[in-house]
């Protein structure tokens, strides 16, 4: 397995694909939070306290369309290309190939996430008094956004595992991804179902993402991403042992 996370990890920072993802989200990030003024609110120097509040509110929104972008290849490109028959010869698990991938697919969110660490900084110097930032709070949102990627990684590496098309996968991933981040919040804000209203709310992922944001780290929100992470991956794992049939 750790072969196979290594060549994954080179595989990523090899070609173009890793840096480009980082690139694209180091920019995106930059533009929003420190130069484009509006009534978006995600401006860091128009806020009115010294937080990173609109980074952690933007983010996964990135997060929704570059992560089922670096992860629509990762199972897709091998059955198109019939590599995958070569990865099922090896000496090792089917779970261990789809862990090899999606740790990979983590890691580079990771590193992705380590430069915006600046805007911690940037802010903690800003703020006055100086260093009035809320430093627990800022800790646990970038656990919690950790969290929520790791979430969009295991859902991008099912989506790949179920077409031979990038396109295809990247699409899936992203309405899926959209669905458990935006969708359960949505339709349980209509008010249709009565009491059944929360309960869809609670199903979805920004109802535990807000509550990691606040600054407590609640067990059942941990508990849940980590739950549907196992659930797509052991999904994704289905996938690829009916496809060894």
């Amino acid at each position: 397995m750790r072969a196979l996370y290594i060549k994954e990890i080179r595989s990523f920072l090899s070609s173009v694909i890793g840096y480009v993802f980082i690139l694209i989200y180091l920019i995106t990030a930059g533009l929003f939070h420190w130069i484009i003024s509006g009534d978006m609110q995600t401006n860091l120097l128009e806020g009115a306290e010294s937080d990173l509040i609109p980074f952690f509110n933007l983010s996964p929104v990135i997060f929704l369309v570059l992560i089922p972008a670096i992860t629509m290849r990762s199972i897709a490109e091998e059955r198109r290309t019939g590599t995958i028959e070569l990865l099922f010869t090896r000496p090792i698990s089917d779970l261990k190939i789809l862990l090899a991938k999606y740790f990979a697919g983590v890691t580079l969110l990771i590193v992705a996430l380590i430069p915006t660490l600046i805007y911690y900084i940037s802010m903690y110097q800003l703020g006055s008094p100086v260093g009035i930032i809320d430093g627990g709070a800022t800790f646990t949102s970038y656990l919690g956004l950790i969290l929520l990627g790791s979430t969009f990684v295991a859902i991008g590496i099912f989506a790949s595992t179920l077409t031979s098309s990038q396109i295809v996968a990247f699409i899936l991933a992203m309405f899926l991804c959209w669905l458990f981040y935006s969708g359960f919040q949505l339709l349980g804000s209509f008010s249709l179902m009565g009491k059944f209203d929360s309960i869809i709310q609670y199903c979805g992922i920004t109802y535990h993402y807000d509550g990691i944001k606040r600054g407590v780290i609640d067990t059942k929100n941990i508990i849940y991403f980590l739950t549907i992470i196992t659930l797509f991956i052991y999904a994704a794992l289905t996938v690829i042992k009916s496809l060894k049939r």
